[in-house]
């Protein structure tokens, strides 16, 4: 029995007790399980930290989101937007007011010169101021007319002048106290003015209305400028002022008049004001006064380059067309102005190289046409058609470079007269027609074509509104192939490269 239990508790003993001839695998199977369970464990742990983290973040973050968005929308609500730009508006005839010098005695002639541009149903706006009362119907397609103040209590010590003056220079303070509204300029002239009004506007929509300025031109005559000043715009020939010049003008100039007793007309009497006032003249050269006699021919197929704004003196000077009345022949260039305003008068300069011939081009006016080849420089150059203020024809006597008419009889240009204008509408393209002047020429010698086989010019020209918003350039022209005894020549704008010379 007892032999039996031993024997049982050594079995026992020997299945409890590890046998060194048994492998290991078992023990090492044990010890991976239990890493693998803690390798689990510690990935549980740091993937639970991990969105915990994440979790807070987020929040914290929306928290931040929300907070910006309120505080943006707040941001916003007190956020004043800066006023939207507005384009000015662009200055307009409606803008401008007309102050009229006239004289009773002679306003049934001379108011025939202002119903020429006068446009009563385009929202013009003046006043002709006469020195005593005269008879208007109420068709007559002219401004409205009143009586100067009384100027009697205004010294006036000029032997040579005429105390008119004085009412003529008060004008555009008159017209300001009329009151009318929303005025930009004030522009002056004579009766016997002429203005291409869509000019006018082209040339003070270069200028700020809102300041002082005092726009004008000078006399053709140097000694004129030098009995009177280099630094005055001439009446006759218009002149423009700002709305706050103008005012400024208003408070003082009595009080100015007043220290001027001596001066000679109303031009320099505004002058002296408005040296007072420290305002220098802003020079325009489309401004013409013409104190010339004779013929403008020269000085209108030789335009400046620049608009034409007005014309006067025009009782004084041959009618710019000929064998017709003055008003007759103004009428005739208000044909072309209707087409194409800002080419009127405006000159081109081009060459037949085929026949040697030099032709200028004053579109709307006239053409020349010279045997020879002469250089632009000369071309441009105004012949001397007229004389000067002071009956002179000496060419020392005018405030610009002149020319004679001709060098040699063969140059003596032929000339031609437009005589009609119109509009295509299919091509947009002006045609106007020039005839010949006949008048008689000196015997040429010269083996060259003769220009006075022509009978008649044709010229082609698109318009060009913008044509003053560009730079100052002349127009170029081309001759092309035409018929027997006539040209034809096309203006426009100077393509790239192309210039005034003799193509070969």
């Amino acid at each position: 029995m007892k032999l039996f239990q031993k024997d049982s508790e050594k079995i026992i003993w020997d299945q409890v007790r590890p046998n060194p001839t048994t492998p290991v695998f078992s023990n090492r199977a044990s010890n991976g399980y239990r890493k693998l369970m803690m390798y689990l464990m510690v990935f549980v742990c740091v993937t639970y930290l991990v969105y915990t983290l994440k979790l807070l973040n987020t929040s914290s973050l929306a928290c931040g989101e929300h907070e910006l968005i309120f505080s943006t929308r707040n941001s916003l609500e007190n956020l004043t937007l800066p006023p939207e730009i507005v384009e000015p508006e662009k200055t307009e005839l409606k803008h401008v007011v007309f102050g009229i010098a006239a004289s009773a005695k002679l306003w049934e002639r001379r108011k025939n010169y202002i119903k020429l541009w006068w446009k009563k149903d385009a929202e013009m706006r003046g006043i002709v101021w006469l020195d005593n009362p005269v008879e208007t119907q109420p068709d007559d397609s002219l401004p409205l007319v009143k009586i100067s103040g009384n100027t009697s209590h205004f010294a006036y010590k000029n032997k040579q002048g005429h105390r008119s003056a004085i009412r003529i220079s008060r004008i555009i303070s008159e017209t300001l106290r009329l009151g009318m509204d929303n005025v930009r300029w004030f522009v002056m002239g004579d009766d016997d003015t002429v203005f291409i009004t869509e000019n006018l506007i082209r040339v003070l929509n270069k200028y700020d209305h809102s300041q002082f300025y005092y726009i004008g031109s000078l006399s053709e005559s140097h000694l004129q400028n030098i009995f009177f000043s280099y630094s005055m715009a001439y009446g006759g020939g218009g002149f423009a002022i700002s709305y706050p010049l103008a005012k400024a003008l208003e408070t003082m100039q009595d009080r100015c008049i007043q220290r001027y007793p001596g001066l000679y007309g109303s031009d320099d009497r505004m002058q002296a004001c408005m040296a007072e006032l420290g305002v220098p003249l802003t020079k325009e050269v489309g401004f013409h006064q013409y104190d010339v006699y004779g013929n403008l021919f020269g000085l209108l197929a030789a335009h400046p380059v620049t608009p034409l704004v007005s014309l006067h003196h025009l009782d004084v000077v041959e009618p710019i067309f000929p064998n017709v009345t003055r008003v007759k022949a103004l009428q005739r260039l208000m044909l072309p102005m209707k087409l194409d305003s800002a080419g009127l008068i405006q000159q081109s300069i081009c060459y037949d190289s085929s026949k040697g011939w030099t032709v200028s081009v004053s579109w709307g006016f006239a053409i020349q046409i010279f045997r020879g080849i002469l250089s632009p420089r000369e071309v441009e150059m105004p012949s001397r058609t007229f004389l000067n203020w002071y009956r002179r024809a000496d060419y020392t006597a005018y405030a610009f470079n002149t020319r004679p008419v001709a060098r040699n009889p063969c140059q003596k240009p032929f000339v031609f007269y437009m005589t009609s204008v119109r509009l295509n509408s299919t091509t947009n393209m002006t045609i106007s027609q020039y005839a010949r002047h006949r008048v008689p020429h000196p015997t040429c010698k010269w083996h060259m074509h003769d220009p006075s086989n022509l009978d008649k010019v044709f010229v082609y020209k698109r318009p060009d509104p913008q044509l003053w918003d560009r730079s100052p350039r002349r127009n170029c022209c081309r001759v092309l192939e035409s018929k027997r005894k006539r040209l034809v020549v096309d203006v426009g704008l100077c393509g790239e490269g192309e210039i005034s010379e003799v193509v070969k």
